[in-house]
């Protein structure tokens, strides 16, 4: 059986947990949670989602990472992120259009 890397847990769960705060997908599950007769049901269906989308995350991970070196991968993520910064900044929503 594989040992955990406690220190890599903690640095995960803080990031991911950080990084889902006021995330579209917290505010959906406020939404139904508020809407709903059944929040119960919600923060299971939302738990699960979560735990599915990142089992998904960390399998893709895992096969694109035995083809691409982990520099590459980080220099990829680095360079789509900068560019979706770039679009952000200097060109305009269209939907504030009318």
């Amino acid at each position: 059986m594989a040992e955990i890397d406690w220190q890599l847990l903690g640095l995960t769960f803080i990031t991911i947990f950080l990084a889902e705060i006021g995330d579209k997908s917290q505010l959906a599950a406020i939404a139904l949670g508020g809407s709903s007769k059944s929040p119960v049901a919600v923060f299971f269906g939302s738990v699960t989602a979560l735990i599915t989308t990142s089992l998904l995350g960390v399998l893709a991970g895992g096969a694109v990472a035995v083809f691409i070196p982990a520099q590459v991968l980080k220099g990829l993520a680095a360079i789509g992120f900068t560019a979706l910064a770039v679009r952000l900044l200097w060109y305009p929503s269209q939907d504030n259009d009318e």
